[in-house]
């Protein structure tokens, strides 16, 4: 019998799970901040559910992982497994908006059409050269290192090409014994050089002014309503936990500003 996680720092375990490691190295990276347990409710920490016909019933499990620091709003994991269906790790770091930072978000994604996979340095302010060149002059070398071994993901809306950044590492992957050899050999690699760069970025970062925060601030609701509007993972959530938790999961955990 397996205890039910209480703690938003306890780590997730799930039996079967493709994005452990990336998930387990994620995790690590981030002790040198001292993180801090960030508040989540007991009813989104872990819930079991199952889908598919009564014949063919597939158990799922979707688990969440969350911390702070000083310089960090809010550092989740979104975990869902449910076998042959979906396997997924929605990974997003949220910095205070009194640092001059921008979002990591990694999208890792299995389902029986293939693997979605995106990584991204994600901004707040696009329009803003000082919220954005320091960043992508670092960021683009990685993104050019590792997308030329990636078949490319497709054309992204109009409406969401302000959330993203030049570096924005987009791939769909078949499933089989090639694809798992990508996602060993190029996407955890570029997973940890996205996040090591963002580390970095972290531990440069000194506090902005007032002003500046609140341009930063309104820059990340306007960011945070969007990922909301737009979850992809919405239907999938719905199907498997119902709309009223899932509605509720998005707004109150995943984009919660």
């Amino acid at each position: 019998m397996s205890l039910k996680r209480t703690n938003s720092l306890e780590p997730v375990s799930i039996a079967n799970w493709r994005w452990q490691p990336f998930l387990d190295h994620a995790i690590k990276a981030l002790e040198t901040f001292n993180p801090e347990p960030y508040p989540v409710a007991d009813q989104y920490l872990e819930r079991k559910g199952s889908a598919g016909s009564k014949a063919n019933s597939i158990a799922v499990t979707t688990a969440t992982w969350a911390c702070k620091t000083k310089k960090l709003r809010q550092v989740r994991a979104a975990c869902v497994e449910a076998g042959q269906g979906a396997s997924v790790l929605n990974f997003v770091i949220n910095p205070f908006h009194t640092y001059d930072l921008p979002f990591f978000g990694a999208d890792l994604v299995t389902l029986p059409s293939g693997h979605l996979l995106a990584l991204d340095l994600q901004p707040a302010i696009k329009e803003d050269p000082v919220h954005t060149k320091p960043v992508w002059e670092r960021l683009l070398p990685l993104y050019e290192q590792w997308k030329q071994r990636l078949p490319d993901g497709g054309p992204i809306p109009d409406e969401a090409k302000p959330y993203f950044s030049p570096g924005f590492l987009w791939t769909r992957i078949p499933l089989g014994p090639e694809g798992d050899q990508l996602v060993e050999d190029v996407i955890q690699p570029a997973f940890k050089d996205y996040l090591s760069l963002y580390i970095d970025l972290v531990m440069a970062a000194e506090e902005t002014n007032e002003d500046r925060a609140q341009l930063l601030l309104q820059g990340q609701k306007r960011y945070m309503t969007y990922r909301a509007e737009k979850d992809p993972a919405r239907g999938m959530l719905s199907r498997f936990h119902g709309s009223e938790w899932t509605e509720a999961y998005i707004h109150e955990v995943l984009f919660d500003l």
